[in-house]
């Protein structure tokens, strides 16, 4: 069967939100990862939208949704999703994420836990371990002073003589993946204070939800013990690590499965 996907915008509040949905049945919610945005879940959205109505939004600063001069933040993301869900009156449904969008999953369970069946959560962000990386090299690349830029524009010349030209080429490439995702560097890219005030590891433990967690081969080293973390202090979680991407898709499509079967509590 043909998975017929609709893009919808809605103004808010904090700005015009941009989602796309498929499907008809359970509400399941997909929340996309940095630098990515809601055709993130197009392959989920083929196979999970037999079953299930699935959603994914931009979140604001992601997309095609709207860019606001706003103090970014995890729990404001949040708010903005409350204020969505409220508008196409979504009451109850499962909830996806990815990344940056499972720490924002995460922020909104334990804002909404009521609203939650269920919590797939895929390479989280969003807790302190001793692998969390400082992203020093990424606020050089986009920084409004782009001296690094600049210094690798002007070796540019005889990178391959230095045997750089592929480094500085995936890092040129890099900053532009950066300089389209501005919620991405909003985000990710605060100040060390900022970002550990919205750590969860203090919170995780009062999430009773149902709740699976991913990690894949590709993750970083801090991707991993932040998955890690996760399994740890949220009770009664499952976790998982993944052989490959695409075993994703298998995973929670049987995750939610399992899910409807089982009575409420």
């Amino acid at each position: 069967m043909v998975c017929v996907v609709r893009n919808s915008r809605l103004k808010l509040s904090q700005g015009q939100i941009f989602w796309r949905e498929t499907g008809q049945g359970e509400a399941v919610i997909f929340i996309h990862g940095a630098c990515r945005e809601s055709s993130q879940w197009s392959e989920h959205f083929e196979v999970l939208g037999q079953k299930f109505h699935c959603f994914a939004p931009d979140l604001l600063g992601f997309g095609d949704s709207e860019r606001p001069p706003a103090p970014y933040s995890i729990q404001w993301e949040s708010e903005v999703l409350a204020e969505l869900f409220e508008n196409i009156r979504l009451k109850q449904f499962y909830l996806v994420g990815d990344g940056l969008g499972a720490w924002v999953a995460a922020r909104y369970a334990l804002n909404h836990p009521e609203q939650i069946k269920g919590l797939i959560l895929r390479s989280p962000l969003g807790v302190e371990t001793d692998k969390n990386p400082s992203y020093f090299w990424e606020k050089c690349l986009v920084s409004p002073l782009p001296l690094v830029p600049w210094f690798l524009k002007l070796i540019s010349p005889i990178a391959p003589l230095l045997g750089l030209k592929k480094k500085i080429k995936n890092a040129f490439e890099h900053r532009k993946t950066l300089r389209r995702s501005p919620g991405t560097c909003k985000l990710l890219f605060r100040s060390g204070a900022r970002l550990k005030s919205e750590y969860l590891n203090y919170q995780l433990a009062q999430l009773t939800a149902p709740t699976l967690i991913l990690s894949t081969p590709d993750d970083s080293p801090s991707q991993l013990a932040q998955s890690q973390a996760y399994a740890r202090l949220i009770k009664h979680s499952n976790y998982q690590e993944l052989e490959d991407k695409e075993e994703a898709i298998a995973a929670i499509q049987t995750w939610l499965k399992t899910q409807e079967k089982t009575p409420s509590k």
